[in-house]
This record gives structure tokens, C-alpha cells and sequence, in this order.
């Protein structure tokens, strides 16, 4: 059998429980039925906000991985399942380029039936993510032709950290809703200003769509990566061993000089040698020749 055989065969009569309330299927859901096999269920009702806001409304619980596993976990006491996909975002400073925003998405596969879990995830500074006051609506219509409205849906709240819900109008994708929402909440405004940020969700912003689309791609990735032994899915990367020799020297760098790959299934262990296709160390990335 080849790789999709395999696959399909592992996920054969399965239903995955898709933990979404954001339309996150219009995007996970063709890649998932197609390269799993399964066939995908939204759960009605479900709703992931009790796990996170982006608009700080509601504390996410924990790490991004955490959020991803109570949604999942969620979804499956909900609808007795077995099987359960669930993703999470973080927006942020790029670790290396502050200035530059960082969008990073996880999608996680969580499987009872073989005590099993696994994540997908892709970062990219491809993304809208802004905000800041604003002191009128034609401060706020600037704001919104820089991030790409109306595709892209932005809020307005009150101040930036309030947790009140009549303070915040989220999904705003026009310019009548604008208009209105800025000057309701400028009437409250002790400060004279109001705060606008790009709504976040999915279903919302479609360059964020697009990046839960690539995390999907690489969770199906991982999961077609197949042990060499059994054929379990998921044959994981667990440790990047550095020492990568230098070129000129041969000493040890601290770049990647080989990987090593586990099953959970039966245990089988691999270490890959220069995952990045080099046997030498650029001199200038060497302690001993560039101190």
C-alpha cells in the first residue's frame, strides 16, 4: 500500500469532531476528509470563546497548545467521539524582527481510540494584526484601509483593556456599523478616544484563514510521515541534535547536525544526519574561527 493507503486505512470508518464555532471548516475540512479519510462533524453550539479571546475579554487558559487540547477535549466529551481536531492562534512580536508582527497557528489531532495526539503548525509575519486609538471615525476609516477592510472585520472598544462586553463591537466589515460603533462608544469615552483593532477570528479575517489552512497541511504532513517499522502515522521528530562540524576547523557548531525520529506505536527510534542538506559548518557560524 502506499502513504494515502495507509493513512486511510489507519482513520478507516473514523468521525473527526472538528472544535470550531469560527468557520475554520471552510478551510480544514476538504484537506482533512481528503488526505485522512474521515469524515468531519462541527459540533452545533460549540463554543471556543470560553477558551480565549483575542479581544482579552476572556483569559486563554494556559499555553496555545493548552487552549488547543481543552478545545479538543471539549468537543469529544460533547459528542462521545473519539477523534478531534482543534486549532489555536497567537499574534505577536516576531521574536527576531519586533517590529514585524508574528501570526503562529496550531492545529492538534487528538485520538482516543489509539492514545494519540499529534500538531500541525505554521508562523508567518503575513498578517494584518494592528490596533490603536482613535479619536474619530475618520481616524478609524484610515485604520481600516490599512488592514484590508471590509474582507477583513475590525473592533472597537472602549479602551484597550476592558473585559466588558457592551464595550466591545466585534465583526464590524462595513462602513455604516463603523461609523456607528465609533461614535457610540466616543459618547462614553472619558479619555476621548476609543480603541480599533483588527478582529482576529477566522471567519473574519481571511489572511488568518489562510495560515490555519497551511498548519492543517503540516499536521497531514506529519501525520504521512509513517515509521519505518510498523507504518504507525505520526513518526515524530522528538530532538534536533546540534554539533554540525565546521568546515574549515571540524569543531562542533551549534548548528543542527542530525534529528532523531520516534514511534509511539512501537518505539522504533531514527537519527536523520544534516536535515538541512549540509555535511560542513559555514566558517562564520563557528565560535573557534568567527569568536
Amino acid at each position: 500500500m502506499n502513504k494515502q493507503e495507509i493513512v486511510h486505512s489507519f482513520f478507516h470508518h473514523r468521525v473527526g469532531i472538528l472544535a470550531t464555532m469560527h468557520q475554520k471548516e471552510k478551510v480544514m475540512m476538504p484537506l482533512l476528509e481528503r488526505e485522512l479519510g474521515i469524515s468531519v462533524y462541527i459540533p452545533n453550539n460549540f463554543n471556543t470563546d470560553c477558551f480565549g479571546t483575542f479581544t482579552r475579554d476572556v483569559e486563554r487558559p494556559g499555553s496555545q497548545l493548552d487552549a488547543a487540547k481543552l478545545k479538543a477535549e471539549q468537543a469529544l466529551l460533547l459528542t462521545k467521539g473519539t477523534l478531534a481536531i482543534s486549532s489555536e492562534g497567537t499574534f505577536g512580536p516576531h521574536p527576531y524582527v519586533p517590529f514585524l508582527p508574528l501570526n503562529t497557528e496550531i492545529v492538534l489531532l487528538i485520538d482516543k481510540e489509539n492514545d494519540w495526539e499529534i500538531f500541525g503548525e505554521s508562523s508567518t509575519t503575513d498578517t494584518n494584526f494592528n490596533h490603536k486609538p482613535i479619536a474619530s471615525v475618520q481616524e478609524a476609516i484610515e485604520f481600516c484601509e490599512s488592514i484590508g477592510f471590509p474582507e477583513h472585520a475590525v473592533v472597537v472598544k472602549l479602551h484597550e483593556s476592558t473585559k466588558n462586553q457592551d464595550e466591545i463591537i466585534k465583526g464590524i466589515n462595513n462602513n455604516q456599523d463603523l461609523e456607528t460603533a465609533v461614535h457610540s462608544l466616543l459618547g462614553k469615552s472619558k479619555s476621548g478616544n476609543v480603541w480599533i483593532e483588527t478582529d482576529m477570528r477566522a471567519f473574519c479575517n481571511p489572511t488568518r484563514m489562510k495560515n490555519i489552512e497551511k498548519a492543517t497541511q503540516n499536521l497531514i504532513e506529519k501525520i504521512y510521515n509513517l515509521c519505518p517499522t510498523c507504518s504507525f502515522p505520526g513518526f515524530e521528530l522528538v530532538e534536533r541534535r546540534k554539533g554540525l562540524p565546521c568546515e574549515w576547523c571540524t569543531l562542533p557548531t551549534k548548528l543542527v547536525k542530525s534529528e532523531l525520529y520516534t514511534c509511539r506505536k512501537c518505539g522504533e527510534n531514527e537519527e536523520k544526519l544534516y536535515p538541512n542538506g549540509k555535511e560542513k559548518a559555514d566558517p562564520s557560524q563557528c565560535a573557534n574561527c568567527n569568536p
